[in-house]
């Protein structure tokens, strides 16, 4: 296989831009993925008869499968061609899509959204990496990962307000098929528009660390969810712990190898580690953030999944908004340490906000709050997308992309788990069980999660429903009032990690002009200047 060279320095044409397009759409759609079975899995559970573990596994095996393979998927992208390991992943995508929206089994959905994991784990490192062979000005490749990155954020935010959308009108399984079309476009123009780019003189893959980075990773998910669900329980820390001891093992691995899985010598890039760090931590904050917002929607305030996704609409408007604005100020004005910075301390705001929520707020207060952290939260994905894979070797472009991607996922899944079980602590310590169903097996369940006590209510007299109804949304608020208390804590703490590890990047748009300085020289002088080949976004004092 030939790769296809993209020459330095070159302005992107149409063509560029046209291949952006297909590029941006079904990673927005991957994303979407993620989070628009969070208005679904209700109806999902009543048409397949999912028990409580069988709802926790179709909604998260997803994203488990996504963030155990990225690091596989970007070097394997790097090795064998990123353009063939995308449309192999996408056809694979749109055949499982279908497979899933006609599930007729708990089970069945399962595996299926499992191979959907992997399928979607070919995009995220191929999308980005691709992005960066394609876009070689400056400015343009500034403004292509700022696209690509507000589509992947605005994906997550958007899941839900789709499914409500189409819950509304169809099925549960059209959440799935949406897919189809969107991976159709992807399979019939990506071969024309995009390059099949991949990085020279590499090694095999080794098998070895591909099982040791999906045995760290998965079991220190699950585990992570198994608390968040049942609480700090003996058999989930073990299982974490034991992703941890596989994750060390293969650090071990990458060390001694000539060409490692995962090159860990990227980390002691200042601008890689440190970019890869914030958009982790931010996206455990946010993602725990995300996923109370939408329960209390639905839980709290008993909203249609129409009526919560059309809600969510405020707070994800918010969102773009305040990528384009922070991206516009980081491109000639501020330093994008100072906008993250000031971002963190805004977002730390909006979780004040909601810890106010309660029986006696309105859904003003928790709009108003989510707004804010959105808002707050919103330059970080474009940044650090815009900092990652350039500061990088190009030949680590797959590999790079997939630790941001990593990040992200892992960030959305441990989000969920550690502020999940700071709300689900709290709703167990608080919720009061009517007499009637004090130690019975229905008692049980409504003490576990507000949906099972919503589920328990529907078969009890009126006069227990109630009482048991209002309790657990009370439990709800409070378990949701301590999460946001911990996540303002984490966000002021936060402020300062771009401050010191990313304080020496430049505006995006400075290199720019050290590109356009350099050629004029070169023109002046006849000869290649000297300090001017390093990517735009790690451009720095």
């Amino acid at each position: 296989m030939e790769t296809e060279a993209v020459e330095p320095g070159v302005r992107a044409g149409r063509r560029e831009w046209l291949g952006l397009a297909v590029l941006i759409v079904p990673s927005m759609l991957a994303m979407i993925d993620l989070t628009v079975l969070f208005l679904a899995l209700p109806k999902i559970t009543v048409d397949l008869g999912a028990n409580a573990t069988q709802q926790l596994w179709i909604s998260d095996v997803y994203g488990f499968l996504i963030a155990g393979f990225l690091v596989t998927m970007g070097t394997l992208g790097d090795r064998v061609g990123r353009r063939l390991v995308l449309l192999v992943g996408a056809s694979a995508f749109a055949v499982l899509s279908v497979v899933a929206a006609y599930a007729n089994s708990a089970e069945m959905l399962i595996v299926v959204r499992a191979l959907m994991g992997i399928a979607g784990a070919t995009i995220f490192p191929s999308t980005l990496a691709m992005i960066n062979g394609m876009f070689k000005n400056p400015k343009q490749l500034g403004v292509a990962v700022a696209a690509w990155a507000t589509a992947l954020t605005g994906g997550a935010a958007i899941g839900p307000v789709v499914g409500g959308v189409l819950l509304h009108w169809f099925w549960w399984g059209s959440v799935f098929l949406i897919a189809v079309p969107v991976m159709a476009l992807l399979l019939i123009a990506g071969p024309a528009l995009l390059p099949n780019l991949k990085a020279p003189d590499t090694g095999r893959i080794d098998p070895l660390s591909v099982l040791l980075s999906l045995a760290a990773i998965l079991p220190f998910i699950y585990g992570l969810k198994e608390v968040a669900r049942t609480g700090w329980h003996l058999t989930p820390v073990l299982v974490s712990v034991a992703g941890i001891v596989f994750g060390l093992l293969f650090a071990m691995r990458q060390r001694s190898l000539a060409s490692p899985l995962l090159d860990l010598r990227l980390f002691a890039i200042r601008a890689v580690s440190g970019a890869l760090a914030l958009g982790l931590l931010s996206a455990i904050i946010q993602g725990g953030a995300s996923f109370f917002i939408t329960q209390h929607l639905q839980l709290v305030r008993g909203l249609s999944p129409l009526s919560a996704g059309l809600w969510l609409l405020v707070p994800t408007l918010a969102l773009v908004l305040g990528i384009f604005i922070s991206m516009g100020l980081a491109q000639e004005v501020v330093k994008p340490a100072y906008i993250l910075s000031v971002g963190a301390v805004i977002a730390a705001i909006g979780m004040v906000v909601l810890t106010q929520i309660g029986p006696a707020s309105g859904l003003s207060t928790l709009i108003i709050g989510a707004v804010i952290v959105y808002v707050g939260g919103a330059p970080v994905g474009p940044m650090v997308s815009q900092i990652v894979v350039p500061s990088s070797p190009p030949e680590k472009a797959g590999s790079a992309s997939a630790l941001q991607s990593t990040a992200g996922e892992l960030g959305l899944s441990l989000g969920i788990a550690l502020l999940g079980s700071i709300g689900a602590a709290v709703y167990r310590g608080e919720i009061s069980v009517p007499a009637p169903l004090a130690g019975t097996p229905e008692g049980d369940v409504a003490s576990e999660t507000v949906a099972g006590a919503l589920t328990v209510a529907q078969n009890q007299p009126a006069d227990v429903a109630g009482a048991l109804v209002q309790s657990a949304r009370s439990a709800f608020d409070n378990g949701m009032n301590a999460a946001a208390v911990v996540g303002a804590i984490a966000f002021l703490a936060l402020a300062l990690l771009p401050l010191v590890t990313l304080r020496h990047i430049r505006p995006f748009g400075a290199q720019e002009k050290e590109a356009k300085a350099a050629a004029e020289a070169k023109a002046n002088i006849g000869k290649q200047p000297s300090g001017h080949d390093a990517p735009a976004s790690a451009a720095i004092d």
